[in-house]
């Protein structure tokens, strides 16, 4: 459905900000986008959106193509909607008022009923008559996302949707959200740097590495391949080691404490996980990170080996 051509974009002629990007979409297929700060992801959901206009190539959403504000006096396709990092609400509206702007006045039974429906989405029922600017920056961003769906776009375009909730909310609102878009067939793309909405929420994966895509595939796929370890690095801590010979990538889950092998160290730091301890060691004039059940005695030597 969506068709990303080779596209180009820069603020200024001295340095692009997106390099031949391409990929596409399927109907309610969702992807993320991650990579660095500065790398261009919210740069591409604004060219996407029809914010601002491409230097080279096209995008089309099925036969239409998406132009910027160069060809349109209010830009912004109708039928995707955007949440940026800065969320547009009226303050001093309550939530639902905001939720239901968009929505038919001419029949307000519905225009109710949906409303409700996405102040569960975003379980914010109890909040329903609260204005906005009495909110919480989480909260505020709850709404944002609930009134981005009320009249169920066919693109959503979210830009770090979670980077303001706590732990406490964010994981049950990602199931509901994520869940919700697929059952409604809701195309998504998500720019983020937190690999848990990458991982457990995404078909594709796109990474972005000084404003052009490095790797895309699905999750699985990048997660377990290991070849790029700046790829490798948003999903967890990463090591590089010299193991038969052979330089690896290894994530801390991959390496373990044994009794005795080729690999001695020098335990440095414990980090406590909750279901495990994150140990760092020496190892030689590296430093390893290694996934335990337990600490281990702070400057006491052991011996690791590799899972490969």
């Amino acid at each position: 459905m969506l068709h990303v051509n080779n596209i180009s974009f820069s603020y200024s002629k001295k340095k692009q900000t997106l390099k031949q990007i391409n990929f596409t979409l399927a109907e309610g297929e969702h992807i993320s986008v991650m990579g660095e700060s500065g790398c261009g992801k919210s740069t591409l959901l604004k060219v996407i959106y029809g914010l601002l206009d491409v230097d080279e190539g096209s995008i089309f959403w099925k036969d239409q193509e998406v132009l910027g504000p160069a060809y349109h006096l209010v830009p912004g396709m109708d039928f995707f909607k955007y949440v940026p990092q800065h969320f547009d609400l009226m303050p001093y509206t309550t939530v639902a008022e905001n939720i239901s702007k968009f929505l038919s006045r001419f029949y307000p039974e519905e225009s109710e009923i949906r409303t409700n429906e996405l102040l569960d989405v975003i379980e914010m029922k109890a909040y329903a008559n609260e204005k906005v600017k009495n909110l919480s920056g989480g909260q505020q961003q709850r709404v944002a996302i609930a009134k981005a769906l009320a009249k169920e776009p066919e693109l959503l375009l979210l830009d770090e949707p979670f980077s303001q909730i706590d732990n406490f909310k964010k994981n049950r609102l990602r199931r509901n959200l994520f869940s919700y878009l697929k059952k409604n067939k809701i195309a998504c793309i998500v720019a983020t740097h937190d690999g848990n909405d990458a991982l457990s929420f995404s078909d594709q994966l796109i990474v972005i590495q000084h404003n052009e895509i490095i790797a895309k595939g699905s999750p699985s796929e990048l997660y377990k391949k290991r070849n790029n370890k700046y790829v490798a690095a948003l999903f967890d801590d990463i090591n590089e080691v010299v193991v038969n010979n052979e330089m690896k990538l290894l994530y801390p889950h991959q390496i373990q404490f044994v009794k005795d092998s080729a690999f001695k160290v020098k335990v440095l730091q414990n980090y406590f996980k909750g279901f495990y301890w994150l140990v760092e060691v020496a190892y030689g004039n590296q430093h390893l990170f290694v996934a335990n059940t337990s600490d281990l005695k702070i400057a006491s030597e052991t011996f690791i080996d590799f899972k490969v």
